[in-house]
């Protein structure tokens, strides 16, 4: 049985979906009440609570986990008293190029690596659902707001993410790996902009916010040295940051999903 943590999020609900659909037994975690695909059980638990999450755990061969929760560790003697042996980390990028402000996926990596368990870790980059954000200012006709809007990162699709996941929580030859996940090209805030328009059929104007401006919307939903580290990567991107992956294709056979993949697949988002 493999155990899915943040299942009802953009890169859980498509994994669940795909270990279903081949032939996997699949517990679906989540903080929230949820109604889970047929032949899914769902458990309703916190990972800042671990003790709660042994019915989750009880059974288990395999977990995908979310960075969320403070203790790691308290997380994972769970998971191992549960039955556990291959743990599937969903870490960051920021982790590897930002430690210093990404500590706490940097915490969970460095838990999974000294588990004992089988581990793989995934460190996606920015994701493409991130345009959610944009989705009321279109609906309403008005310009979507960004920083740095002509400096371009290859933001990964979550739905290939939850593909690279499944592969690697079922298939062997894949423990002990860190994957870096990308798409397949650089785009930039204003041509994702206008990948959305392109979906649409109609323009989406573009506003570019300053960085203070961006910093302090990010505020209310982020935690400042999270902030801080995502500005930095938005603005002054390293070289590593840069970079197109080739771990999707490694992984899947096949290029990575692009960001007009995305928009025109979630379209209906922005009408």
């Amino acid at each position: 049985m493999i155990v899915v943590t943040g299942a009802t999020g953009n890169v859980g609900r498509p994994l669940v979906a795909l270990l279903t659909a081949a032939g996997e037994r699949v517990t679906a975690v989540s903080r929230r009440a949820a109604e889970p695909p047929r032949g899914v059980r769902h458990v309703r638990a916190d990972l800042d609570d671990p003790a709660g999450l042994k019915d989750a755990f009880d059974g288990a061969d395999a977990l995908f986990l979310l960075v969320a929760g403070q203790d790691p560790q308290a997380i994972l003697d769970a998971a191992r008293a549960g039955g556990v042996r291959r743990v599937v980390l969903l870490s960051s990028q920021g982790a590897g190029t930002r430690p210093e402000f990404y500590r706490h996926p940097a915490a969970f990596e460095d838990a999974v690596r000294r588990s004992g368990l089988e581990w793989t870790i995934l460190r996606p980059g920015g994701f493409h659902s991130n345009a959610y954000a944009w989705a009321e200012s279109i609906r309403r006709g008005d310009a979507v707001a960004a920083p740095f809007g002509d400096i371009g990162l290859p933001t990964v699709d979550p739905a290939d993410i939850a593909e690279v996941a499944a592969v690697v929580l079922c298939e062997d030859g894949h423990v002990g790996r860190t994957y870096e996940l990308t798409g397949p090209a650089q785009a930039t805030p204003r041509e994702r902009a206008a990948a959305i328009g392109a979906a649409l059929g109609a323009p989406v104007r573009f506003a570019e916010q300053t960085r203070e401006e961006a910093r302090a919307q990010m505020l209310g939903f982020m935690p400042e040295q999270v902030v801080e580290g995502t500005l930095a990567i938005l603005g002054e991107p390293t070289e590593a940051e840069l970079r197109v992956s080739p771990d999707v294709e490694r992984v899947l056979g096949r290029a990575p999903l692009s960001f007009a993949d995305w928009a025109g697949r979630n379209v209906a988002a922005f009408r």
